[in-house]
């Protein structure tokens, strides 16, 4: 196993560790004397560095392989979802909004998963990226905001409002992008050629009526000059 996948790996298994320090009510709420919202952040941030990490070692040594493709979404949904509801669990976080994030994941996995059964490949939206940044800051401001930074705990406020709002458009464009290879052959796997050939349709249809000459209207010239000879 090639180092980039050990790090995704890695990322999976301290999703548990991470639940179990945030929820679990240690003696006096330390670990190691530390108080467990500083160790929990610590895990959380070690965790998101690994899931940049992961991907530029991939890149940079040409280590992209099918597992790691696989994996690494998993692992950055595990690892989210898990710090979310447990903030939910901690009071620091609206159920709604989390429901709302969890449920878009979901969503935007099955999409994804249509899209390769046709053999068509998603890029991350620049939308994506930034909902992934805001998610990170939000979840080491509310954890750290607890009982340490109050302040810490508007800017996570503010942070998962942003989350929800691309979360949703993001949502949204997936959906635009998944509508415009549903009505087209299995052939076309590329969007802007669907596009274009959508737009080509749009075209034709909105041409004058006179453009467009029914078939019963032909029969009836045809018969018509008939006659007249």
């Amino acid at each position: 196993m090639n180092l980039p996948n050990s790090l995704t790996i890695t990322r999976i298994f301290l999703v548990p560790l991470l639940v179990v320090v945030l929820l679990t009510k240690f003696e006096g709420s330390t670990i190691l004397g530390f108080s467990k919202e500083l160790v929990g952040a610590a895990i959380f941030a070690i965790a998101s560095i690994t899931d940049w990490l992961d991907g530029y070692l991939a890149r940079r040594r040409k280590q992209i392989t099918p597992l790691g493709q696989v994996i690494d979404p998993l692992a950055d949904k595990l690892l989210t979802s898990a710090a979310f509801i447990s903030l939910v669990q901690m009071d620091l976080a609206p159920a709604w909004m989390v429901a709302v994030i969890i449920g878009r994941e979901f969503a935007v996995t099955a999409l994804r998963s249509l899209f390769y059964s046709r053999g068509v490949s998603i890029p991350a939206s620049p939308l994506g990226k930034i909902k992934m940044v805001a998610q990170v800051v939000a979840i080491l401001a509310l954890i750290l905001g607890d009982r340490h930074l109050g302040a810490f705990l508007v800017i996570g406020h503010a942070a998962l409002w942003v989350v929800v709002a691309t979360a949703m458009w993001s949502a949204f464009d997936y959906f635009r992008r998944f509508n415009l290879l549903s009505g087209q052959p299995a052939h076309v796997t590329d969007i802007a050629i669907a596009r274009e050939q959508r737009g080509d349709a749009r075209e034709t249809w909105s041409e004058p009526r006179e453009s467009r000459t029914d078939p019963r209207e032909q029969r009836s010239e045809q018969r018509g000059g008939r006659r007249a000879g």
